[in-house]
């Protein structure tokens, strides 16, 4: 898989049930990077994940620095509303790469220092940030990896749908 979500330390397991129902959509790997905010036995982060869960490839990882060693081949992409450059301008076409999409716990972000020695991989999405601090943590993982998809072409993706065996509601 060449596209992965990143979670340090999540907080919020709908959230967490959100994106991972999206990498089981988007055949992306999903790491948590302990400390959780929650049990993996919670009821919110169950049902945002829906019926998904057997879909989902998980890696749970004790630390960043734990993380950062099982990643060290791929690009790091750090997701922050510091970041220098937007996510729309890098180039994640290379599918012999693997790209780490790490986002921040809902209420702090990334730790500073980390974000510091990788500066270079910081990202933002834009936004008009004199009404909110930031974006929901689902839907920017979700603008993250389509974006990353779409660039790649959607590869391994249904472009199209069959409808023989549908109902239109």
């Amino acid at each position: 898989m060449p596209n992965h979500i990143v979670l340090f330390e999540p907080q919020i397991p709908a959230n967490t049930g959100n994106i991972a129902r999206t990498c089981a959509g988007t055949n992306t790997q999903l790491h948590l990077i302990e400390p959780l905010g929650f049990s993996t036995d919670d009821k919110q982060l169950k049902r945002a994940g829906l019926d998904y869960w057997s879909e989902v490839n998980i890696t749970y990882h004790a630390s960043l620095p734990d993380f950062l060693e099982s990643a060290k081949e791929g690009q790091l992409h750090l997701i922050t509303k510091f970041g220098h450059q937007t996510y729309s301008d890098v180039d994640y076409t290379d599918v012999e790469k693997d790209h780490y999409f790490i986002f921040g716990k809902e209420t702090t972000g990334l730790p500073e220092e980390f974000m510091r020695e990788h500066e270079e991989d910081c990202l933002r999405i834009p936004m008009d940030d004199t009404h909110i601090r930031s974006l929901n943590l689902s839907n920017t993982a979700a603008i993250l990896i389509y974006e990353a998809l779409r660039q790649q072409d959607f590869v391994n993706m249904e472009l199209t749908h069959h409808y023989e065996n549908d109902k239109l509601a």
